[in-house]
C-alpha cells in the first residue's frame, strides 16, 4: 500500500534527469530550487522507503510564454514579405512573385534541414539552449533583412529568412517536450496547443498588419524594420526559461526515456503513428501553402490585400478561439480518435469548397469557408501531436514531433512549389488548377482515419494506475 502525505513546499529536494529519472527526495532542510512557484504538491511513499514528488509550478507558465513568443515571431517573418507579394515585387524590381513565394518556400525547406539539430538540443540539453539557439538565429536574420531591405538586395533577404527558417524547429518541435516535463495528463493538450498555435498566430498577425504597414512599395522597408523590432522584443524571454521542473509532475514524467536507437524503432514500426504521419504531413502543408498563397488565390478576383489579409487573420483567430474550448475538453475525456476522425473529414470538404469560394466574388464566402478550415484545423492539431506521443511513450516526446512537423513543413515546401506552377497564366494567374489539386489530395487522405486502432494512451494509463495506488 502506499501512502499519499502533503509536505511543505521547503522541505522538498529533488533531482531529476531529462530522462524522467527521478531521484528520490530528501527530507532534510533546502530545496530552495523552484520556491515559490507551487500550485500543488504530492509525496507518495512506498514499502520500500522510496519517495518522488509530484508538483506542477507556475515557474512552467515562464517557458510556455517564451515559446508562444518565439514561435509568434518566426511565423511572422515566414510570412513578412507573402501578404504584400505584389509591393514586394515592385520593390525588388522582380520580374514575377514567383522569387517572393521562394522567401515562404525557403524557410520550410530549412525547417527539414535543421530539425536533427533541434532535436539532439531538445533531448540532450532542454528547453533553454533551443530557446537560446533560436532567438540568436531570429536577432540577426530580421536585422539582416531589414539592412537588405533598404538596399534592395534580394539575395540578402533571403538569407536572413533562410537563418530564421533555422531558428523555427528549436521552438516549434518544443511544445510536446516541454508539456511532457512540465505538465500533467489534465493540461499537456492545452499547453501543447498553446504552443503550437502560437506560430499560425503569427502568420494571422502577418497576414492582418503587414498590408497595413506597407501601403505602398515604398513602405516595404519601414514594414521589415518594426517586424524586426518586435521580433527583438520577443527575443528576450529565453532568460527566464528553464530545461527542467525541480520534481516530475506526475508519475507518467518520471519513467525513463527510451535511447535514440530504440525510439526509432519504436516510433516508425507503430502504424498509428505512420498513417498520423501521412494524415499530419498533407494537412499541415497544405494549411502552410494557403497561408502563403491566399493573396495571390484571392486577388485576380478583385478582392483587394486588406480584403485577403482579413481572410487569413479569420482563418487563424477562428482557429484560435475554437481550439481554446476543443484542447481543455479534450484534456479532460482524452477522446483522441473521436476528435480526429470528426474534424479530419471537416478539414478535407473546407477544401473542397475553398475551390468555389474566390469565383463568388463575395465576402461571405471565403470568410466562412477559412472560419470553418481554421477552426477544424487548429483543434485537430494539438490532438494529434499529442496522441503520437502517448501512443509511442516511452520514446521520447520531441522525436515524434520533430517527425510530424518535418513532414508537414517538407509538403508544405513542396504544395508551395506545385501551386505555383499549377497557376493559370492565360487567366490573370487564377490558381482553380491549385486548389482541385488541394482538394483531391485532401480528400484521398481523409479515410486513413478509419484505419486507426485504439491503442492504449500510454502516459494516461500510468497516470491513472498510479493515482489507484495513491488511493488504495
Amino acid at each position: 500500500m502506499m501512502e499519499l502525505k502533503s509536505i511543505p513546499p521547503h522541505d522538498t529536494h529533488h533531482s531529476s534527469s531529462r530522462n524522467g529519472s527521478a531521484a528520490p527526495i530528501s527530507e532534510a532542510g533546502g530545496g530552495g530550487e523552484g520556491g515559490g512557484g507551487e500550485e500543488d504538491q504530492q509525496r507518495i511513499t512506498s514499502d520500500d522507503d522510496g519517495a518522488v514528488v509530484y508538483r506542477v509550478y507556475k515557474e512552467r507558465w515562464f517557458g510556455l510564454v517564451g515559446l508562444m513568443l518565439m514561435n509568434i515571431v518566426i511565423s511572422w517573418g515566414w510570412l513578412t514579405y507573402a501578404p504584400v507579394s505584389d509591393s514586394t515585387q515592385i520593390w525588388f524590381g522582380l520580374e514575377s512573385q514567383s522569387p517572393v513565394n521562394w522567401l515562404s518556400t525557403v524557410m520550410l525547406f530549412t525547417y527539414v534541414v535543421a530539425a536533427p539539430a533541434a532535436l539532439y538540443t531538445l533531448n540532450r540539453h532542454g528547453v533553454k539552449p533551443a530557446l537560446m539557439a533560436s532567438s540568436f538565429l531570429v536577432l540577426a536574420g530580421n536585422w539582416i533583412r531589414y539592412s537588405c531591405t533598404r538596399e534592395k538586395s534580394f539575395g540578402g533577404v533571403m538569407f536572413g529568412q533562410i537563418l530564421i527558417g533555422f531558428a523555427q524547429p528549436f521552438v516549434l518541435s518544443a511544445a510536446t517536450h516541454y508539456s511532457d516535463l512540465w505538465f500533467t495528463s489534465r493540461g499537456r493538450i492545452s499547453a501543447t496547443a498553446l504552443t503550437s498555435f502560437a506560430n499560425p498566430l503569427g502568420a494571422a498577425l502577418g497576414q492582418l498588419i503587414n498590408p497595413m504597414l506597407a501601403t505602398s512599395p515604398e513602405k516595404i522597408p519601414d514594414m521589415t524594420f518594426w517586424v524586426a523590432i518586435i521580433a527583438t522584443a520577443a527575443s528576450l524571454p529565453w532568460w527566464f526559461v528553464k530545461s527542467r521542473p525541480p520534481t516530475p509532475p506526475c508519475a507518467s514524467a518520471v519513467q525513463e526515456k527510451l535511447g535514440f536507437r530504440e525510439s526509432l524503432g519504436v516510433v516508425f514500426r507503430n502504424k498509428g503513428f505512420l498513417l498520423v504521419f501521412v494524415m499530419f504531413s498533407v494537412y499541415v502543408g497544405f494549411f502552410n501553402a494557403v497561408s502563403s498563397l491566399l493573396n495571390q488565390i484571392m486577388l485576380p478576383y478583385g478582392y483587394t490585400a486588406d480584403e485577403a489579409g482579413l481572410t487569413g487573420a479569420i482563418l487563424i483567430l477562428t482557429g484560435l478561439v475554437t481550439a481554446a474550448i476543443v484542447s481543455p475538453i479534450n484534456d479532460r475525456t482524452h477522446s483522441f480518435l473521436t476528435a480526429i476522425r470528426t474534424f479530419v473529414p471537416v478539414i478535407a470538404l473546407s477544401y473542397v469548397a475553398l475551390i468555389f469560394a474566390p469565383r463568388t466574388h463575395t465576402l461571405a464566402a471565403p470568410f466562412a469557408i477559412s472560419a470553418l478550415l481554421g477552426a477544424a484545423s487548429f483543434s485537430l492539431l494539438p490532438l494529434v501531436l499529442e496522441w503520437a506521443v502517448e501512443q509511442t511513450h516511452p520514446a521520447p516526446p520531441e522525436l515524434t514531433n520533430v517527425t510530424l512537423w518535418v513532414g508537414g513543413q517538407l509538403l508544405g515546401a513542396i504544395f508551395l512549389i506545385v501551386m505555383d506552377a499549377l497557376k493559370d497564366k492565360s487567366d490573370n494567374n487564377k490558381m482553380w488548377k491549385s486548389l482541385i489539386f488541394e482538394a483531391v489530395v485532401a480528400c484521398v487522405v481523409a479515410p486513413l482515419t478509419l484505419m486507426l486502432g485504439r491503442g492504449a494512451n500510454k502516459r494516461i494509463e500510468i497516470d491513472k494506475v498510479a493515482a489507484q495506488r495513491v488511493g488504495a
